[in-house]
């Protein structure tokens, strides 16, 4: 089938589909459940077969309820940054994506119940993830055998974010409300969401949401820029300037940057609805949403003469509709159908100080998948299915570092799993073809013209045994293929956002990699643990190389193919050390490091270093108070452009409280967070050398959901 013909039919099939469907997701979705409960954190929702925690074959990890509620951060990566094996790309605040074991961008799959985020936040660092925690009723992150079921791009893990914006079941209450407020003095947050969802008879779910937040520019503990860039900048401002320059710059200010990050501030509005028909034979529902977000782009001071110094704002606004169709087929060959399908218009301008459109960046896209999940005959279940997602790309201005794109995809997956109780083996293979077109403009003559396609191949085979009743190991194998992205053939030309003139490869082939995974699971009376060590070996394995030239005033990054390896282990766990009464005090802790060499060049860019995170808590009916460490070591290992980053210790601390104990609606939050204000700075960041982390915040947040 032409991408053309698949194009006009995956319209045709989203708008057809809700007419077919007659069934709910699952038995525990069903109208006749309390419509506030959620997903118990035992058990792992993405990948299409729900899980048990204890028989997944890799690290994963889970946010709800209060956990979620303490984490929430204005960007998705902020929100993650503190659980195992996860960190972020914190380009600033408000564009900030999760860094998984050290890979990011194009190999992260960041998913809204399931299908992409349709936006351009993988384009590059300084976009943001058209994603809303402050919407989400949980976020799962997952690595290993299922992460094939939403392709070859989640080599490095799969992030979604599950929110209620097309209900999976029916309120027993006449009105259900949901609100959240939240406070944080750090970048004095305002922010607040709230949903609400109203039965029209037994079946019918109407749904509305919205949310709203401001920041200011956010506080930071010390200077701005690293010791050895306020040495260079303080030198600068002893030399005599440039008499034709058109705006003189002054180091000794950019040097004495301090408290406060310039630029940083954000203003983000969404509003959706949804509807949904939830019956005993089925179910289908849609829904729209709007996004829309003004943030600003830490500013790269300039240290130096000759270099550029810029300090951009971005425009974002999407418009999206969603489509979800579930059908309990009850055959002795298929036990349920599954339809997912977005569309997406999305457009972000990169605006000068003045106001200006500087670049325009504009993307279209639709995802859509199928899942077919077998009826389970003894041992035996798996899930067969089909995921197609186009885009529509483009990037008009003097800073276009990209031509105008297309991306066409299809793949089709199996995974398969056998249960014997104490054994269990998983298998899963995915096939996918991808074409990508250079389309430039005549005058664009320094872009690549054509198309180039790829067939990728990828899967997985795994087995874990339960040798006492709670202890569970478990190894897993993958080989994977991954087709380059447009970013990574077509680019040639500078970006203003991360001060970079970006050179692509359109001859790039596939990048491969051979992968192996072991994982061991425990829990028992007051107690749970979990531990994985992988280790990952790539072919053709694609990175940005600083080739030492400078282009329109910035450096010239190339991107270049190589072998690598990349290993690494997360270990988390908790235990009650003791009951006083109804109190019982906890400790947690959890470890993850990433090691990542590039062949014939060295240490691989932006690899996050060992950390350790401990706490300590009282847990009651009504409140929960803990405090926390967490120290993040120096990272040394760096690439020929990096510079290191100097270790640091944060110690935080929160109180939950619920007045009315778990059973009633109502939750507080408060925290303190780096309350000795350190000045962090995280070594994934490409801005870390002039953007700090937060410095002292305290947070307040409020929820209630009835």
């Amino acid at each position: 089938m032409s991408f053309s013909r698949l194009r006009a039919g995956a319209a045709i099939a989203a708008l057809l589909a809700p007419a077919a469907a007659f069934a709910q997701s699952t038995p525990s979705d069903s109208g006749q459940d309390r419509f506030h409960a959620t997903p118990s954190t035992d058990i792992i929702v993405t990948g299409v077969l729900p899980v048990a925690r204890q028989d997944m074959l890799s690290g994963v990890a889970v946010l709800q309820g209060e956990k979620l509620t303490q984490a929430l951060r204005p960007s998705i990566g902020e929100t993650l940054a503190e659980t195992p094996g996860v960190s972020a790309t914190s380009f600033g605040p408000s564009a900030s994506r999760p860094v998984l074991r050290g890979l990011q961008g194009e190999r992260v799959r960041i998913l809204t119940d399931g299908i992409g985020s349709i936006d351009v936040s993988n384009t590059s660092v300084d976009h943001a993830v058209v994603v809303n925690p402050l919407l989400a009723e949980r976020i799962e992150v997952l690595r290993g055998p299922q992460s094939l079921l939403y392709g070859s791009s989640a080599i490095g893990g799969v992030v979604n974010v599950i929110d209620k914006r097309i209900p999976r079941s029916v309120p027993d209450e006449p009105v259900h409300i949901g609100a959240l407020a939240t406070y944080g003095s750090a970048a004095n947050e305002r922010s607040g969401a709230g949903s609400i969802d109203v039965p029209i008879g037994s079946n019918w779910v109407i749904h509305a949401d919205g949310s709203y937040l401001k920041t200011d520019d956010l506080k930071i503990g010390g200077y701005a820029l690293t010791p050895e860039l306020r040495r260079q900048a303080l030198a600068s401002a002893q030399l005599p300037q440039d008499p034709d320059a058109e705006e003189p710059i002054d180091f000794a200010a950019n040097a004495n940057v301090k408290g406060k990050l310039p630029n940083s501030q954000s203003k983000t509005w969404t509003a959706g609805a949804g509807i949904a028909y939830i019956g005993d034979g089925g179910s289908f529902g849609l829904s729209y949403s709007h996004y829309d977000s003004l943030y600003g782009i830490p500013i790269r001071f300039a240290t130096e003469p000759g270099q550029e110094q810029e300090g951009p704002r971005l425009d974002l606004l999407q418009n999206r509709v969603d489509a979800r169709v579930e059908i309990n087929a009850g055959g002795n060959v298929l036990d349920k159908i599954a339809l997912r399908y977005g569309y997406a218009n999305y457009r972000h301008f990169e605006l000068e100080e003045d106001g200006e459109i500087g670049t325009a960046f504009y993307n279209k896209g639709m995802e859509g998948r199928l899942d077919l999940t077998q009826t389970k005959h003894g041992a035996w279940s798996g899930v067969t299915g089909g995921q197609f997602f186009i885009r529509d790309f483009n990037v008009v201005g003097e800073e276009a570092f990209l031509p105008k794109n297309s991306t066409e995809q299809v793949g089709i997956f199996t995974l398969q799993q056998l249960d014997y109780g104490a054994l269990k083996f998983v298998a899963g293979a995915r096939y996918e073809n991808t074409a990508l077109e250079g389309k430039p403009m005549p005058e664009q003559d320094q872009f690549f013209n054509g198309r180039r396609s790829f067939d990728a191949f990828s899967a997985s085979l795994g087995a874990s045994y339960g040798f006492t009743q709670n202890w569970r190991l478990g190894v897993n194998l993958s080989r994977t293929e991954r087709a380059p992205a447009a970013e990574e053939l077509f680019a040639n030309g500078p970006h203003a956002g991360t001060e970079a003139f970006e050179v692509g490869n359109a001859n790039f082939g596939l990048e491969k990699s051979w992968g192996a995974e072991a994982i061991l699971h425990g829990s028992g009376p007051g107690y749970t643990f979990e531990a994985s060590a992988y280790h990952t070996w790539f072919s053709n394995f694609i990175y940005e190389d600083q080739t030492g030239v400078i282009e329109d005033g910035l450096p010239v990054y190339q991107f270049r193919q190589a072998d690598a390896r990349y290993y690494g282990f997360e270990v988390q766990g908790s235990a009650t050390l003791a009951k006083i009464g109804e109190a019982r005090i906890v400790a947690d802790g959890l470890a993850d490091y990433v090691h990542a060499k590039i062949d014939n060049v060295g240490a691989a860019p932006r690899i996050p270093p060992l950390r350790l995170m401990g706490g300590l808590g009282v847990n009651t009916e009504k409140f929960d108070v803990r405090g926390e460490v967490e120290h993040s070591f120096d990272q040394k290992r760096v690439t020929s452009f990096e510079t290191p980053t100097d270790g640091f210790t944060l110690v935080n601390a929160e109180v939950n409280y619920r007045p009315w104990g778990n059973a009633r609606p109502l939750s507080f939050a408060l925290s303190a967070n780096n309350i000795f204000n350190v000045n962090a700075r995280r070594h994934a960041s490409f801005l870390k050398d002039y953007a700090p982390l937060a410095g002292r915040d305290i947070r307040l947040s409020a929820r209630i959901d009835f």
